[in-house]
């Protein structure tokens, strides 16, 4: 049998982060990864590679929504045909994993798959934001057997103390560690597994529904193209006028001959250099919710920086 963790949490959460950490705890065991990145551009999925596990990637949409859970169960069962002894599954953070447990009880399908529970990362710093206006944030809580409650190095403790609360307003059975940089401990680790073991782990996935989800309609997504001859400093100054009515920017830019990783969270700019990309459109993916005036924002930062983007899209 292969253990099968889920891990989730909205965008910006630090999955990625929690992932490097995470597969150190498996030693000598052979490890495979499936990385869900919502958009075409695969970045959490090229930056995991350097830890050494199996990788594969599922692009453009929710491995849970009808759109792609066939790729998803063909990934899945190609993965079981090679026996690893730890999958990890890393779903988007626009997923609604409600049918989880109903996708991986298919045995038929899936003969060989021993799930573990789901850790859900929650950011202390966005989450009030992201909960308000994204109902997956929501569901992503009810599925899971355990809630990282991340980045409380950045917030007041009072702060991490409302968001611990406000997580066990919704399951109030559910562990709530408070971590930096995504770190779990082992202990953590085998209490959850010990609990679902038991039959008290997530309930919102055992619910009587179909197993196809669908989008959520309260995301708003646009494209930016931005202009190859700007500088990094002018392209900062311009996702800084709208950075905070969104939940994330993210995306490969090439400026004035370099590569940069751009990704943006709640209010923070950040961008590293990198190799090139092939086949990148050189644009940013900007990820909005109901309620936030990400549009007028956005148009307000292109009348003050008209020469940054070249062509835009929103959803």
């Amino acid at each position: 049998m292969s253990r099968l963790y889920l891990v989730t949490g909205f965008l910006g959460a630090g999955k990625t982060t929690f992932l490097k950490g995470f597969l150190k705890m498996f030693p000598g065991e052979r490890i495979h990864v499936i990385v869900n990145e919502f958009g075409k551009e695969g970045v959490d999925g090229e930056l995991l590679r350097e830890v050494g596990a199996v990788l594969d990637e599922i692009n453009n949409g929710s491995i849970f929504c009808s759109c792609r859970l066939d790729r998803f169960e063909e990934v899945l069962a190609s993965v079981l045909g090679t026996e690893p002894d730890v999958i990890v599954v890393e779903a988007s953070g626009l997923s609604d994993p409600t049918n989880v447990k109903k996708i991986l009880g298919q045995k038929d399908k899936f003969p060989g798959v021993e799930y573990r529970g789901s850790i859900c990362l929650a950011d202390a710093v966005n989450f009030r934001k992201v909960y308000e206006t994204a109902r997956v944030v929501k569901k992503q809580i009810n599925v899971s057997d355990m809630i990282l409650l991340n980045k409380t190095d950045m917030v007041p403790a009072e702060q991490a103390e409302q968001v611990k609360q406000m997580i066990r307003a919704q399951r109030p059975d559910l562990p709530v560690h408070l971590t930096s940089y995504g770190r779990i401990e082992p202990e953590w680790l085998k209490q959850m597994e010990r609990a679902q073991s038991a039959g008290a782990g997530s309930t919102g996935a055992d619910s009587p529904e179909a197993i196809f989800q669908s989008a959520d309609i309260t995301l708003r997504k646009g494209l930016l193209y931005i202009n190859r001859d700007i500088s990094l400093e002018k392209l900062q100054k311009f996702v800084e006028m709208f950075i905070e009515d969104t939940y994330r920017v993210k995306g490969f830019v090439c400026l004035q001959g370099q590569w940069y990783l751009t990704d943006c969270v709640g209010n923070m700019f950040h961008a590293q250099e990198c190799r090139p990309k092939e086949q990148s459109d050189n644009a940013l993916v900007v990820l909005s919710g109901y309620g936030l005036p990400v549009r007028k924002s956005v148009k307000k930062a292109m009348e003050w920086y008209p020469d940054v983007v070249e062509k835009y899209d929103f959803h």
